[in-house]
C-alpha cells in the first residue's frame, strides 16, 4: 500500500493515511448497491467494506481521494443511518459528497489484502 507517515513537530506518527483511486461496486450504475471494495490501481492493492470501516472507526488508519478539480483531499467516513448498514462516503469541509463514487472501478491488478 502506499502509505503516508504524518508525523507532527516532534517527530511523533500520527494515524497512516492511504489514498484511494478505485472502488468496486457490484453493479456500479445502481445507486443504490454499497461499495464492497476500497482500493489504489498504482498500488494493486483493495480491501473490503468492512474492513476499512474498523480501520477508520479504531483511528488505526485513515483513506482519503483527491478531488481532480481542486487537488484537495477528502477523508473517506463511515456512514451509520438508522436500520441500514454502514457505508463509506467521503467528506470535506465538514460536508459529505460522493467523491469516492468518481473513483475508478478496481481492477484485476488490484489484490485483496488486509
Amino acid at each position: 500500500m502506499n502509505r503516508v507517515q504524518i508525523t507532527n513537530n516532534k517527530g511523533e506518527n500520527y494515524m497512516k493515511e492511504y489514498q484511494v483511486t478505485c472502488i468496486t461496486k457490484p453493479d456500479r450504475f445502481n445507486t443504490h448497491e454499497h461499495i464492497t471494495h476500497i482500493g489504489n490501481v498504482a498500488g494493486k492493492w483493495k480491501i473490503t467494506r468492512e474492513l476499512a470501516i474498523q480501520k477508520i472507526e479504531s483511528k488505526q488508519e485513515a483513506f482519503f481521494t483527491v478531488d481532480r478539480t481542486s487537488g484537495r483531499k477528502m477523508y473517506v467516513g463511515v456512514v451509520r443511518e438508522a436500520g441500514k448498514l454502514p457505508f463509506l462516503r467521503t467528506h470535506a469541509d465538514g460536508k459529505w459528497n460522493d467523491n469516492l463514487l468518481a473513483q475508478a472501478e478496481c481492477n484485476g491488478s488490484c489484490k485483496l489484502i488486509g
